[in-house]
């Protein structure tokens, strides 16, 4: 049996059975006469092409892209992927891959930007979340697969790519030179600040991603023998391999549920449950997360929120609430289809509302067209052929009114205004904890 890999990711870059030409025999996955009809429909118009068309064709090639059709219009998230670029993927999983560092989708058959992954070539070159990609050498993107969009803008390291950018702020389009460069995702990065509290930042869920942080969460306390409290910043964090979303939640809770699955069949329809740690885990935290964060970043932001083992500060979350298995195929090539949703411990989808934040802040808008002006975030509710959410949507509509804001005090002129928040918020945690335990004493 081939490997599966179960990975919820919010964007990008798938299966027929065997066709066959005229005279073959293929075998039909529903034993009913509207498939076969169906198929035969299928193989008939292709042996007419073959026989017909002006042109000698390439079979494969049509045969590749009547399957990403097929695929692309299930959901945002199904896709075919062609030998070389499912072996991308593979590599990308892992953490290092050529390109340009952007996570891309489709919105109104535009390639668009879900976020760009730092320290980057996009990132450094200034691509934001939600530009949209007009032109990749001067060929419109405009009902551009994400396949052949990626294909594309991959290549050799240290050559250049020129791209058109169409922004909310821009008049025209403006061209974009990046340098390809081996993209080497470092997935987990930390520091400390003001000498009492710790900063991880989770970039993507990748194969390594809970042994860095446990790393970082070393190095940390190292630093700081008696850690006051801590920041998660995932903000900008597209998602990735749900086991390390599952473990990463079980670093900070000893029971209960941290999501479950549910799909069409039974092996599809799953659960995980933390696992009491050696340690409990009772230092405050904060989860910064905004309309970059998806998917698993949404799972471990859920998960903590449920279980009231973190304050989620920022904006409301992408919205992506379904689960990606990948199949590998004979030829080399792979699929990727949606198989399951996703659900936090108290029963919340996700899909489509996102993660509505305990307090909103909104991130600093860099530069001039930011000023006096809210930034319109791509999010899944955004992308063609969606699925819809479940549930009550009102924590979405009140934010999008602005009826759920900062309590943590003005953040208007702070250089990161949802971290800021989250360092205030855990110095007053302290501060409460000093006040509370010295009435303690009084009381005694």
């Amino acid at each position: 049996m081939r490997k599966k890999l179960l990975i919820v990711s919010s964007a990008c870059a798938i299966l027929l059975y065997a066709l066959c030409f005229e005279g073959a025999h293929f075998q039909l996955s529903a034993n009913t006469q509207q498939t076969y009809e169906d198929l035969r429909t299928f193989s008939d118009i292709l042996s007419i092409i073959q026989k017909n068309y002006v042109e000698e064709i390439d079979l494969k090639k049509i045969i590749y892209d009547s399957i990403k059709g097929m695929v692309s219009n299930l959901d945002p998230h199904s896709s075919f992927m062609p030998p070389d670029i499912y072996k991308e993927l593979q590599v990308e999983t892992k953490g290092s891959f050529g390109g340009l560092g952007i996570e891309i989708t489709i919105k109104d058959s535009v390639l668009t930007v879900v976020s760009p992954i730092e320290d980057t070539p996009a990132y450094r070159a200034g691509i934001k979340t939600g530009d949209k990609i007009i032109k990749i050498e001067n060929e419109s993107t405009k009902n551009m697969s994400l396949v052949d969009a990626v294909k594309k803008m991959r290549g050799k390291p240290k050559t250049e790519i020129n791209i058109s950018i169409m922004r909310d702020g821009f008049k025209e389009p403006r061209e974009f030179t990046i340098v390809r460069d081996i993209i080497k995702i470092k997935s987990v990065k930390y520091r400390v600040i003001d000498e009492t509290l710790g900063y991880i930042r989770i970039a993507q869920f990748q194969e390594n991603t809970v042994k860095d942080f446990n790393r970082a969460m070393a190095g940390i306390k190292t630093d700081i023998p008696e850690l006051k409290g801590l920041v998660i910043d995932l903000r900008g964090n597209p998602g990735g391999l749900l086991d390390q979303a599952v473990k990463l939640s079980d670093a900070f809770l000893d029971s209960g549920m941290i999501v479950y699955t549910e799909g069409r069949i039974e092996s599809q329809k799953m659960q995980f449950f933390a696992k009491k740690n050696s340690v409990p885990y009772e230092t405050p935290t904060i989860v910064l997360v905004n309309a970059g964060s998806a998917s698993a970043s949404e799972i471990v932001a859920g998960a903590l929120q449920d279980h009231g083992k973190a304050v989620i500060v920022g904006t409301q979350t992408f919205g992506k609430g379904t689960v990606q298995t990948i199949y590998p195929l004979s030829d080399g090539s792979g699929l990727r289809i949606t198989t399951a949703k996703y659900y936090t411990p108290s029963h919340r989808s996700i899909q489509e509302k996102g993660i509505t934040p305990d307090i909103i802040v909104e991130d600093r808008i860099e530069g001039p067209e930011g000023k006096d002006k809210k930034v319109k975030f791509l999010r899944e509710k955004d992308l063609m052929n969606h699925f819809k959410g479940e549930g009550d949507d009102n924590d979405a509509k009140d934010q999008e009114a602005g009826m759920n804001t900062d309590s943590a005090g003005d953040t208007e002129d702070a250089a990161d205004p949802p971290l800021d928040t989250a360092v205030n918020i855990l110095k007053s945690w302290e501060l409460l904890k000093k006040s509370k335990d010295a009435k303690e004493k009084v009381q005694q």
